[in-house]
């Protein structure tokens, strides 16, 4: 759990963050730069609220609002809608080129991974669903999870999963073991595809992921196939401020 900065400390702090012609935005933005480069705030530490910030340093709500939205665009607080501004981990790197397990990627970081399950069912194909081009059946399993690195909402798993490839799906606990480890046991991966692209994340996405509509999104969506067919489309959507890709080429 994420445990509260004081502030006891912000007005002298903001006399000392830079000169007093600097904007006041930016001298706000230095302050906090300062407290997490100096190991007073880590990650995970809850900021000051906006009404803590302006009665502290006597600084409008607008110059407060404009300060964190640009640290929070590049990546150095990430903001909860109705909980609070805290300061962002470290990017979170995935890798581009290999299909792996985010439960191991988080606990190998030393961090803790914890599974939401939004809903888990069966439903008749949406041929209008473009994720959905050439299924192989007339039906589909669905999941919709989002996974957390130490209460932060890093990845929402939207998956469509063949059922003659993965006919216990719906029986699976998602909470304890995820579906890319579950899918892997019943139906080993021989081929996949994927295309990454940045994208503005749906409501429901921003909604789920604790996030503005305004923030960009990295969006994966990826199709696996076993050895006899197609078995699972999945679109995975992660915070622009949270994540990133990373590959090697190599001859």
């Amino acid at each position: 759990m994420a445990r509260p900065v004081g502030d006891a400390d912000l007005a002298v702090l903001f006399a000392a963050s830079g000169p007093d012609a600097a904007p006041a935005y930016e001298r706000i933005k230095t302050l906090i730069r300062t407290q997490i480069g100096a190991g007073r705030w880590v990650a995970g530490d809850q900021l000051p609220s906006e009404n803590q910030l302006v009665d502290a340093l006597g600084i409008s709500r607008m110059t407060v609002n404009r300060a964190l939205r640009e640290l929070a665009a590049a990546g150095v607080v990430v903001r909860m809608m109705g909980v609070g501004t805290f300061v962002a981990p470290a990017k979170v790197a995935s890798p581009l080129f290999e299909v792996r397990n985010i439960a191991d990627e988080i606990q190998q970081r030393g961090h803790r991974h914890r599974t939401e399950v939004i809903f888990l069912r069966s439903e008749p194909l949406d041929a209008d669903n473009p994720l959905l081009d050439d299924w192989p059946s007339d039906s589909v399993f669905h999941s919709l999870l989002v996974h957390f690195d130490d209460e932060v909402p890093i990845q929402v798993e939207d998956r469509y999963v063949n059922p003659a490839a993965a006919s216990g799906y719906l029986d699976q606990n998602f909470a304890e073991i995820t579906p890319n480890r579950y899918l892997s046991e019943v139906a080993p991966l021989v081929r996949g595809e994927h295309v990454v692209e940045a994208v503005q994340g749906s409501q429901e996405d921003c909604r789920l992921l604790r996030i503005r509509r305004t923030e960009p999104c990295l969006q994966i969506r990826r199709r696996t196939w076993s050895a006899s067919a197609l078995v699972s489309v999945a679109r995975l959507v992660h915070p622009g401020s949270r994540s990133r890709l990373e590959g090697a080429f190599g001859a």
